[in-house]
């Protein structure tokens, strides 16, 4: 094999197809990659700043559009790589950090350092992929412009639940599905192939192309449905699983997002008792009133925006949003404290840009294109919710489980996107049938915000694997500096280590 550093030429790595080649698919499975400088793949600022880590080197797999016809249109994906720093290689180990939507690349990028001179750096390539449309991949999904993007998020008319409101939402929801159709290359056909049923079709063959025998895969959030959607799909090709923040492979979206909200009040609730300890807090030194006092902030935002310094709004979506990004973990709890005093002053400058943080939103107005993908992917990857009343119900059972983000608005039977999208979807919930595939390590957090705990538990049972339980207020923990998590799944991936049933950090 040739190597190159990021910073010279191209080289181009032959290394043949490797295990078994479905047919037809020879030229994908036996393609080389030219490896060369990452900074070209860049498509966020985050991208650019994890990019230019030392030992990091970029490429483009090619892979069919549609699956079912190899010889018709082909598609591009972005891969990114840090090489094994030991003598002792095993192979890659691929990621995914979720999303749907999230890049893979710059997920890799920013782990790599913090594993180079470890045993995982030493033993294996780290390597990130971005998804069919996502990121560096090409064509990349597209929907709104940053302009619509922002106008977007300054609208809070979907709160309004009168027949009316219902109508307005729904011609908005229909027009971005007709947007995405229209902006995204190849339109219909791309976006009726980017379900996950696709994307470990592409992981195989960037398997096979990285010359690996069998697959070690680490998947986050939504990338543990890649996870086991790929053992699903190629039980003989896996060689070890780490799942982390499940997502539980049988519930269909409305009891997904109950228990999403469900997960999102217990951390809120994490948040209020750690705040009410502080002289400053926000909410006050009372956790009970805390969501009541949150409200009282928050509510008023539906009719009368803050204005920001850049001439933008907070509206009450950006503060909800801006909320939840600073709940997936303990360290930006700070940031959401100073974010809430400040709107009781009438400023809107820290929960603007804890929102602007989730929406991946540059200082320039320029999105990345996660929260089109995550729409795009949703809406194949399940079955569309039509019922209005399931809808209203779902909205309602939501503002129970995490009345911190009830509006205190009637609930909205609005339908989304998904039920105006152009093209059918491809997967539904379901347990995998996981016979012959090596189990799998599963981790899964007890205060974990946006995949609950019980999730990683029905998953671990799923995948007839291991469950390690991290006690924690976190979305994820593994190769975040947990020792106790990190020593046991660095040791399944490397010697094929189960922890003890029960096993806890």
């Amino acid at each position: 094999m040739v190597a190159c550093s990021s910073d010279s030429e191209p080289r181009t790595e032959p290394t043949g197809p490797t295990g078994p080649v479905p047919a037809g698919l020879d030229r994908f499975y036996g393609q080389s990659l030219d490896w060369g400088d990452c900074a070209p793949y860049a498509t966020s600022d985050s991208a650019r700043s994890a990019f230019q880590g030392d030992g990091l080197e970029c490429a483009r797999l090619t892979v069919p559009l549609d699956y079912s016809d190899p010889g018709g249109t082909t598609i591009s994906l972005g891969v990114l790589r840090q090489r094994a720093s030991g003598d002792d290689r095993i192979g890659s180990l691929v990621l995914n950090p979720g999303g749907p939507g999230a890049s893979g690349m710059t997920a890799a990028a920013s782990i790599a350092p913090g594993v180079a001179g470890q045993e995982l750096g030493e033993r294996f390539d780290i390597v990130g992929f971005d998804p069919r449309g996502i990121g560096a991949s090409e064509p990349a999904v597209k929907c709104l412009t940053g302009e619509e993007r922002d106008a977007d998020r300054g609208d809070d008319s979907e709160l309004d639940g009168t027949p009316q409101g219902v109508a307005e939402m729904e011609q908005q929801e229909r027009e971005f599905a007709q947007r995405c159709a229209q902006r995204t290359e190849h339109g219909k056909e791309m976006l009726a192939h980017l379900g996950t049923r696709d994307v470990v079709k592409d992981l195989d063959v960037l398997r096979s192309v990285l010359g690996d025998e069998k697959l070690s895969y680490l998947g986050y959030s939504y990338g543990t449905r890649i996870g086991y959607t790929y053992a699903e799909a190629f039980p003989k090709n896996v060689r070890a699983l780490v799942l982390d923040g499940a997502l539980d492979p049988e519930q269909d979206l409305v009891e997904s997002l109950v228990a999403q909200g469900e997960g999102f009040g217990k951390a809120f609730g994490e948040f209020a008792n750690w705040c009410a300890q502080r002289q400053d807090c926000a909410l006050g030194n009372d956790p009970a009133s805390a969501t009541k006092a949150y409200q009282d902030l928050t509510r008023p935002l539906i009719d009368n925006p803050v204005q920001v310094g850049d001439g933008r709004g907070l509206s009450y979506e950006d503060a909800t949003t801006g909320t939840i990004q600073a709940l997936y973990t303990e360290q930006l709890w700070e940031h959401l404290n100073t974010g809430l005093g400040e709107l009781k002053q009438g400023r809107g400058s820290t929960l603007m840009g804890l929102a602007d943080m989730y929406n991946e939103r540059s200082a320039n107005g320029e999105y990345s294109t996660t929260q089109d993908a995550f729409v795009a992917v949703r809406c194949v990857d399940d079955p569309r919710v039509t019922d209005k009343n399931k809808i209203r119900e779902a909205q309602e059972r939501y503002a129970q489980v995490a009345p911190f983000l009830d509006p205190g608005t009637p609930a909205s039977s609005g339908r989304d996107a998904c039920t105006f999208w152009p093209v059918p979807n491809t997967s539904e919930p379901h347990l995998p049938n996981v016979e012959g595939v090596p189990p799998a390590l599963v981790i899964s957090t007890t205060n974990d915000p946006a995949t609950p705990y019980q999730a990683g538990v029905n998953l671990a049972k799923a995948m007839k694997g291991a469950l390690l339980t991290y006690e924690g207020n976190q979305h994820t923990v593994f190769l975040q500096g947990i020792s106790c998590v990190d020593d046991i799944g660095v040791d399944y991936l490397v010697d094929g280590t189960l922890p003890d049933e029960g096993a806890r950090c």
